[in-house]
């Protein structure tokens, strides 16, 4: 879901940017442990331009994954990782991808229940005590369902007009949880728990203080030993433990909505160390989790029924798609059919995973450019309808 607002790109503007370091362009040298078959795909055509269509509107770069089951795994790439050192993206590179950390923040959660150590219908104030709590109205009342769902009328921080121009003067400050919650203190709440679904980032990075509590460790250790780990996702980790690691693509952003990007790659530290973003992920490893995940090999079929338990808004987006929301995913309606989803962006980055359950076809796609002109060709819901269009054969 989109995650960033107001004034980005003016302060952007006004703060100090990384034109690009020289950078060896082997520092971006990946590769998958499987053989790779997209150029034989029956598609293979068709998904290329789609994205070199991206990337030819002005996208820098662009990473793909479609999975069908007819026709098998498709990955591809289009544009640069970096302009500054002219390096061709990858389809293997990395990239941020965002609030889609919440499906796999929800899904740990999950397995905690699974084990016995919580119930979804306690209240995070059993877990959970203090300013957190104390200062944060429907805290006290709000369960952990419900911060799962964005049902628990939590004020979304990064609503904040303070936090918003706290941030945008030093985007490189690296933020703590705590000092992100000080922002929805004191914040009137949305609605009664319960009462409607808004999103909010501010439940998210509580849940994240939940799988600390229970497990004694960061949650991101907790991702990696029950996630990451389990699947096999070698590329995929968290920003906590390298803010910027190895071989990620340089992030961009189109200050002037006149495609001529400027680079952000450092430009995230709100992230780093909440289970509501930080992510690091490439599209191939987001497909298998997301497969994985709706195949029941890592929730029980019965916790995964939970999770596409359905609320629909009181209101609704008219210049989005028909949406509901699950625990830590979203199901929405479209002219090819239901799917399920999540999307996420960062400065200079935005990612998108979906899921079609009539037929389990897969698709995620990540960008290393946002904002201006650019967002209208991956982020918007005609963008999204191209892509769907494309890849849902």
């Amino acid at each position: 879901m989109k995650k960033y607002i107001y004034l980005i790109l003016v302060a952007i503007a006004l703060a100090a940017c990384h034109k690009g370091e020289d950078i060896q362009p082997t520092y971006y040298d990946c590769q998958f442990n499987f053989t790779d078959s997209s150029g034989w795909n029956t598609h293979n055509t068709l998904y290329q331009s789609l994205i070199d269509d991206m990337t030819a509107n002005g996208v820098v770069g662009v990473t793909m994954s479609v999975y069908q089951p007819n026709t098998g795994l498709w990955v591809g790439a289009s544009g640069k990782a970096d302009l500054h050192n002219d390096v061709d993206m990858k389809p293997c590179n990395i990239s941020r991808v965002g609030s889609t950390v919440k499906m796999f923040t929800a899904t740990t959660v999950l397995k905690l229940m699974e084990e016995g150590k919580l119930d979804l219908d306690d209240k995070i104030s059993s877990y959970l005590e203090g300013d957190v709590i104390d200062k944060i109205e429907n805290a006290d009342q709000a369960t952990i369902r419900q911060l799962l769902q964005h049902s628990s009328g939590i004020y979304n921080y990064i609503q904040n007009l303070q936090f918003q121009t706290a941030s945008l003067n030093d985007f490189i400050k690296e933020w703590q949880p705590e000092e992100l919650l000080e922002y929805a203190y004191n914040k009137k709440a949305y609605f009664e728990p319960g009462e409607d679904v808004r999103y909010s980032n501010t439940g998210y990075i509580m849940l994240g203080m939940l799988i600390e509590k229970i497990e004694g460790k960061p949650f991101y250790q907790v991702f990696e030993e029950k996630i990451f780990q389990a699947l096999g996702l070698n590329m995929t980790r968290f920003a906590a433990k390298d803010h910027i690691p190895f071989g990620i693509a340089r992030g961009y952003i189109d200050m002037y909505s006149n495609l001529q990007v400027v680079e952000s790659t450092y430009y995230s530290g709100w992230d780093y160390f909440t289970a509501d973003g930080g992510l690091i992920s490439n599209p191939y490893d987001m497909n298998i989790f997301f497969r994985a995940l709706m195949s029941g090999q890592i929730i029980q079929p019965s916790t995964l029924e939970m999770m596409l338990t359905w609320q629909t808004p009181d209101e609704t987006d008219p210049n989005f798609f028909p949406i509901s929301y699950g625990l830590g995913i979203f199901k929405i309606e479209t002219p090819q059919g239901i799917a399920y989803m999540h999307s996420g962006d960062a400065i200079g980055y935005y990612a998108n995973m979906m899921f079609f359950p009539d037929d389990s076809t897969t698709v995620v796609y990540a960008v290393n450019s946002n904002y201006g002109k650019i967002d209208q060709f991956v982020s918007t819901k005609e963008a999204m309808e191209k892509v769907i269009a494309a890849t849902k054969q």
